[in-house]
């Protein structure tokens, strides 16, 4: 390896650079020198600038549409017109059905698979069907026991991403999504959605056999139960079998005699948390559930619903003998039994 030793010496108002790699002579004029320990920290401040400005140049040409309001880079005009509806709120697909929209036409399509029941992705392990694949590969995570995403507060581990993201929520108490109506605040946006609807009243799932109609597919998918007659949870002790899982574990409470809730107030416990949040409420006198008609509020969200039907004139229990309707089904139970004395 050839090492190159700089030698100055002095002719006139010139020097001379040998440059001992070539044996040759190169004049270079006084005023063209460089003072090589004062001028580097310059000269890698220039070359850094013109690294920026290429890769700006760079950055320019592979994304040419520009946020006017965000300053946000984007390489296609599509995406870019996605993009700006973030900030105008433009909702251009909309569903035929419920009116529900979407910024993007993807989002719609997906959407749409509510209305039609297309699931079109399967587990192979159980049969399951998701209408989206990233439901398919969370769900896979079932049957793996795979959590790749964990808590770096408590360690506790997800299967899912957002689930992770959601969770981080309770260490920062971060409420992110606020109602415009009442100002209540959610930590995640499908909470503030499903309580708008309490606002709205919108229903967007209806019963094929009644025209019952609720705020969520899975209430919708639990009502239809009372049609099929379908219990799938089973009690092992004494055989009572309930539509909905939670009723079964509550149910089992009565054979073990757990109450694992206990108020701090006056001791009395629970088997069930939401038993214990609406007892405390007795201490605190808060009522957070209100009638938008009259104002009258209530400790537990069915007791608004049930007092609500005063207001829309809805009695949705019906005798199967008589036809009679009641708003409470305590109402058609007690009913019913005049029908039982007069057969006998």
């Amino acid at each position: 390896i050839a090492f190159i030793k700089e030698v100055y010496c002095s002719q006139g108002e010139e020097q001379i650079e040998l440059k001992q790699e070539t044996d040759t002579c190169m004049v270079v004029p006084v005023d063209e020198q460089v003072d090589h320990t004062e001028s580097e920290p310059n000269r890698n401040q220039v070359i850094f600038q013109e690294t920026a400005e290429a890769e700006n140049q760079n950055q320019e040409r592979r994304k040419p549409f520009s946020c006017v309001i965000c300053k946000k880079r984007l390489s296609f005009k599509s995406v870019f017109d996605i993009h700006m509806r973030t900030h105008t709120g433009q909702k251009p697909f909309s569903c035929v059905n419920c009116l529900k929209s979407f910024i993007r036409k993807r989002a719609l399509t997906q959407h749409m698979m509510i209305h039609t029941g297309e699931k079109p992705f399967s587990c192979v392990t159980c049969g399951k069907s998701f209408s989206r694949k990233q439901h398919l590969t969370g769900h896979m995570r079932t049957h793996t026991g795979e959590k790749p995403f964990s808590c770096v507060n408590c360690g506790k581990s997800f299967g899912y991403k957002l689930a992770l993201t959601q969770h981080m929520m309770i260490h920062t108490g971060e409420k992110p999504f606020s109602c415009v109506t009442c100002g209540k605040s959610f930590s995640q946006k499908p909470h503030l959605t499903k309580h708008m609807m309490i606002h709205t009243g919108e229903k967007p799932f209806s019963c094929v056999n009644c025209g019952k109609s609720f705020s969520e597919k899975q209430h919708l998918t639990r009502h239809m139960m009372i049609h099929t007659g379908e219990k799938p949870f089973s009690c092992v002790n004494c055989g009572k079998s309930f539509s909905r899982k939670q009723h079964l574990t509550r149910h089992m409470m009565i054979h073990t005699g757990e109450k694992p809730f206990s108020c701090v107030n006056c001791g009395k416990s629970f088997c069930q948390k939401p038993g214990l949040t609406q007892h405390m409420m007795i201490h605190t006198g808060e009522k957070p559930f209100s009638c938008v008609t009259c104002g009258k509020t209530f400790i537990r969200k069915p007791d608004l619903i049930q007092h609500m039907r005063i207001h829309t004139g809805e009695k949705p229990f019906s005798c199967v003998t008589c036809g009679k309707s009641f708003i409470r089904k305590q109402d058609l139970t007690k009913h019913m039994t005049r029908h039982t004395v007069e057969k006998l």
